[in-house]
């Protein structure tokens, strides 16, 4: 018996600015042959009630949702880092706790599988030591960043200076997470904790094993893998894409799948750019959830030929076979 193949969503991300209705918006994805849609971090509270209505009608379900989901009263643009977790002000923790909840009833709400989550950033006063590795390769675009002695050097600086500096703030986004662990499981949402394209942002990639064993078990928690920031974070010498998936393919959920052009602009059409699809399809599995995550800028076709694409790796991919 042929295995069951993973969900395979579009993200909102892609059109719900174009939309005051969320029917339409939803209507349009289906169009395009979704039967599940990712409601993103742009839905602004004037699409709910189309996102309701379509639900209720049944041509399309929601897979995931991402944090904030609907957007704060008052918000109109896609925010999800308006709350941070690693907040040093206790007032915007609990802003984002409060916001994190309501997140997780909507996505309860509308039957989502997952809640996809940010977990913040280390802030700088002054100068983000990211900045000079991105100053670094900006000079030097040729950089073959794991052969060179300067950037290594500088890329050594940059996370000893990071790292001592995160403390704080990592303890703070641990404490939040196990504030919202009891409320996730008792609506019955996952929670998915994507990797992060920013050098200051958190978690650090080698710090998601540490974090899920030290939750309490059992808990809802999973990782989110983004491919167009995995691609960020390996330009910059900060991972190895295949040796990241390999270490978290156990925990995976579910994948955010948009390329990353050569000019490093992610959310680009599947196959355009410097992403290894095929790598990453080694990866899947029947249980996960496959959300195409894509800039508003693309055009329908971009999103058809995408779509395709990834549907063929399907077809081939090893573990849905």
């Amino acid at each position: 018996m042929p295995l069951v193949k993973p969900l395979l969503a579009l993200s909102t991300s892609w059109n719900s600015f174009r939309h005051t209705d969320g029917y339409a918006m939803l209507r349009e994805i289906a169009d395009l042959g979704y039967t599940h849609a990712e409601l993103s971090h742009g839905i602004r509270i004037v699409l709910v009630p189309g996102i309701i209505q379509a639900l209720d009608e049944g041509f399309i379900k929601i897979s995931s949702t991402h944090n904030f989901c609907p957007l704060p009263t008052g918000i109109v643009m896609p925010a999800p880092n308006l709350f941070e977790p690693s907040a040093p002000d206790e007032r915007e923790r609990e802003q984002w706790l409060r916001q994190t909840r309501r997140s997780i009833d909507f996505a309860a709400q509308v039957k989502a599988q997952v809640l996809v989550c940010h977990l913040g950033s280390v802030r700088f006063f002054w100068l983000n030591p990211g900045r000079k590795l991105k100053a670094f390769l900006a000079d030097r675009p040729d950089t073959v960043v794991a052969d060179d002695p300067s950037y290594q050097k500088a890329l050594r600086k940059a996370l000893t200076k990071l790292r001592k500096r995160m403390p704080p703030y990592w303890e703070h986004t641990k404490s939040g997470i196990n504030e919202i662990l009891a409320y996730a499981s008792d609506r019955g949402v996952r929670l998915g904790f994507e990797n992060r394209e920013k050098f200051e942002e958190l978690p650090l990639d080698d710090e998601f094993t540490a974090l899920f064993e030290s939750l309490p078990q059992p808990n809802p928690c999973g990782y989110w893998h983004d491919t167009g920031h995995a691609k960020i974070k390996e330009s910059f010498g900060l991972l190895s894409h295949r040796a990241h998936l390999e270490k978290m393919a156990p925990r995976l959920l579910g994948f955010h799948l948009h390329d990353v052009s050569h000019e490093g602009r992610d959310h680009q059409p599947v196959g355009t750019g410097k992403v290894d699809f095929k790598m990453v399809s080694e990866f899947w599995r029947p249980d996960q959830l496959l959300t195409m995550e894509f800039s508003p800028r693309l055009t329908v076709d971009e999103v058809r030929w995408s779509k395709e694409r990834i549907e063929k790796l399907m077809a081939e991919a090893p573990g849905l076979k």
